[in-house]
């Protein structure tokens, strides 16, 4: 508790409670046990009294590891089917299609070694690691296929012979793709803490398919594949046979045009000079023209407001701003909970009455589907319906999109005075500054923290006697 502050949930008094987890700890466990404490511990409330909960991390969290596992099924059926659709026999597809779960499970036992969790950088490692684990597999089918079509009587000497040509190629491709993710595991920086579990995840799962195709698939080739009847293409065609003869005579004038516009090209080689110059030229453009940054900004359904006063105003004055503030966003049916702490600034991590902020929790996603009803687009409304505020200055903004990468989407950087002007002219020189920033329209907001007419008091505080009080300064200090 503290007296230069006070709280309101949903426009009322109330007491807020930050929890933040330890490093290495699960967010998502963290919150379902806090949440089963909370709801165990309402019957014990005084009449009147009930919990809001206006920013959970978990809730953004398993909408998108859902729609990451989501995609992840949807790449595994694709996958399937593309590679049914050219090997054309289910047995054989089979026997790819069983090397992408084992691959999965065997790297998750490595992110479990290596200290790793389920997040968004190795569930999109394990997505694009689908397509890539097929591949090991899919050759030694199609390696066994050929030995086979060379009637070959039995599908255990031609998984022998067609591993004894292809156990080199295998290996070498995989060192050749496990070389391109390894070395970013170890890049310095934030990117290296972006990319490495993204780097190691890829690599692991790129080494366990090719363990799957030097020792399982072949297992299963001699298993499951059957040498070529004699006779069996005078049977009756039935409508899966027929499909793939439809398929394949199409897939087959598709390639002719293909080779032919292909020897049209080398025998006019200007043609592809041209080209490559042309798109190498769009491309360049595209790169330059193309919006960049570090992090994409998304939609985690939490609004900030940071509140300012003019220097000096009281924690009661301060509060009427909120009170006010409280009053739009209660008008606003796409805000589901807000909470506000009057006396601290969010943005500038300082205490003072004439500093608040306020967390708004916005309504589910699938609720939020029409036209300006994302996030930016209510930020933008937030500022348009409170631009006629009296003194106070209030900036919304949204979380980072990883949490320790700052308090707010943007970037931030310091103006230093290297001269000997006084207080009044570096504040000038910066608000000159943020004022032309303001013009730009790809800035949506800029400020400082800096103000030199803040109200303030310099003391000198006598170290010796402080000593000999038993009082410690640092105590003074936070006082």
């Amino acid at each position: 508790f503290n007296y230069g502050q006070k709280n309101f949930g949903m426009g009322q008094n109330g007491v807020a409670i930050g929890v933040f987890q330890t490093s290495g700890s699960n967010a998502n466990e963290i919150i379902d046990e806090v949440m089963s404490i909370l709801e165990e511990s309402k019957s014990t409330f005084p009449e009147g009294i009930e919990y809001v909960v206006p920013f959970n991390t978990k809730i953004f969290l398993d909408a998108s590891i859902d729609k990451v596992i989501t995609t992840l099924i949807e790449a595994f059926i694709l996958v399937f089917i593309v590679v049914f659709l050219f090997l054309q026999d289910l047995r054989s597809t089979l026997i790819p299609a069983i090397a992408v779960p084992v691959a999965i499970v065997g790297t998750f036992f490595f992110l479990q070694l290596f200290g790793f969790s389920i997040n968004m950088l190795t569930l999109f490692a394990m997505i694009l690691a689908i397509g890539i684990v097929v591949d090991d597999a899919i050759v030694v089918v199609e390696a066994v296929h050929a030995k086979l079509d060379e009637a070959v009587k039995s599908a255990k000497e031609a998984t022998l012979s067609a591993m004894s040509e292809i156990t080199g190629a295998i290996i070498s491709i995989t060192l050749v793709m496990a070389a391109v993710f390894v070395p970013v595991s170890f890049l310095q920086g934030p990117s290296g803490v972006f990319y490495q579990q993204f780097a190691i995840t890829l690599a692991v799962a790129i080494l366990i398919s090719a363990v799957n195709a030097l020792t399982l698939s072949p297992a299963l080739c001699a298993l499951f594949l059957k040498p070529h009847e004699e006779g069996e293409h005078h049977k009756k065609k039935n409508f899966k046979e027929r499909f793939f003869i439809a398929f394949n005579t199409g897939f087959d004038r598709m390639n002719r045009k293909y080779v032919g516009s292909l020897r049209f090209l080398v025998n006019r080689k200007w043609i592809t000079v041209v080209a490559l110059v042309v798109f190498s030229g769009i491309t360049y453009w595209l790169f330059a023209t193309t919006p960049a940054g570090f992090i994409p900004n998304e939609d985690r359904g939490i609004i900030m407001a940071d509140l300012t006063m003019p220097p000096g105003t009281t924690l009661e004055k301060t509060q009427i701003a909120v009170q006010e503030l409280d009053s739009v966003l209660k008008s606003m049916p796409l805000v589901e909970a807000r909470m506000s702490v009057v006396g601290f600034s969010l943005l500038n991590r300082v205490n003072g009455g004439s500093y608040a902020f306020t967390i708004m929790k916005l309504k589910d996603w699938k609720e939020r589907k029409g036209d300006g009803q994302s996030v930016d687009e209510i930020v933008k409304e937030l500022f348009g319906r409170t631009a006629g505020f009296k003194d106070a200055k209030i900036l919304f903004f949204t979380p980072p999109s990883v949490q320790g990468f700052g308090t707010a989407d943007g970037f931030e950087f310091k103006i230093q005075d290297t001269g000997d002007d006084d207080w009044a002219t570096v504040s000038k020189v910066s608000n000159e500054f943020l004022a032309e920033l303001g013009k730009r329209p790809e800035i949506q907001y800029a400020m400082t923290n800096f103000n030199p007419n803040f109200p303030q008091y310099q003391m000198d505080i006598n170290v010796e006697r402080a000593k000999d009080a038993g009082v410690s300064v640092s105590d003074i200090f936070n006082t």
